[in-house]
């Protein structure tokens, strides 16, 4: 797997039919100003998928002029999988996934896509921590922490400098090719790479928001899925955590990474 770094800059001209899919739980007064903010002469559709909101987030994404609503598809992962299957329904060649509290900024969709254009890379990443990339200061030590975990613990499949990031870009045949496709929590982006075969991921560097409304939650369950996932990925990749050791002594090939 190849690991592209450099920043590209926005084309001003696209063909491919664009799905944007925003999977959202309680995100009332945080979804109204992410779709006013989608670069609409980009996107041409916006996929709001909701896993069992009890506030007034349905209503608002409605009115934020969602192109459609999914509801009642409960786990981020299966909610992003859900909104994928119906954006290529409806005919999407390209498919970019974003969180709905904010966090994510839409004004970065370009920049994604930009880099997804190049016929040698079929994955970008939005990345906090390339160069270029950053995080707002408000962000604590314990998330910072917690973020630099789940990073190491996912290099035996990637060395990307942002693996756990929601905000990411592919084509819509790269995500047919998925094999086994079966997230757990938050983490899709790493479950993508791995099962739908990605050998050229590009990291484009974005500042990482304030979430705009509410908490986060990525509480205690949410730590724990990730190890479930990271398990489930290690059976699939390596034929379980021996295979992973084994792997890992012989020195076999994870992910290159090419520094321009």
């Amino acid at each position: 797997m190849c690991l592209l770094r450099r920043p590209l800059e926005p084309v001003k001209s696209r063909a491919a039919r664009i799905a944007a899919i925003i999977p959202v739980l309680d995100e009332e007064g945080a979804i109204g100003p992410v779709l006013a903010a989608m670069p609409r002469d980009w996107v041409d559709q916006v996929i709001v998928v909701d896993g069992g909101s009890r506030d007034g987030t349905i209503a608002e994404a409605r009115a934020g002029g969602a192109t459609a609503l999914v509801e009642r598809e409960r786990g981020y992962g299966r909610a992003c999988a859900k909104g994928a299957a119906a954006a290529i329904a409806d005919g999407a060649e390209i498919l970019v996934f974003l969180d709905g509290d904010g966090g994510d900024r839409p004004e970065a969709i370009p920049s994604l896509l930009a880099a997804l254009a190049r016929p040698d890379v079929d994955f970008v990443l939005a990345s906090r921590y390339v160069a270029g990339g950053s995080t707002h200061p408000g962000w604590g030590i314990v998330p910072r922490l917690n973020s630099w975990i789940a990073r190491w613990l996912a290099l035996p499949f990637i060395a990307a400098s942002d693996p756990m990031s929601g905000f990411f870009a592919l084509r819509r045949p790269t995500f047919l090719g998925a094999r086994e496709l079966d997230p757990v929590g938050y983490k899709i982006a790493l479950e993508l790479i791995v099962k739908c075969g990605c050998r050229a991921v590009q990291e484009v560097p974005i500042h990482f928001a304030p979430r705009l409304h509410g908490r986060s939650k990525l509480g205690l369950r949410v730590r724990i899925d990730y190890l479930r996932h990271l398990k489930r990925l290690i059976d699939y990749r390596y034929g379980g955590l021996l295979g992973l050791i084994g792997a890992t002594a012989t020195g076999a090939p994870r992910a290159a990474t090419n520094r321009p």
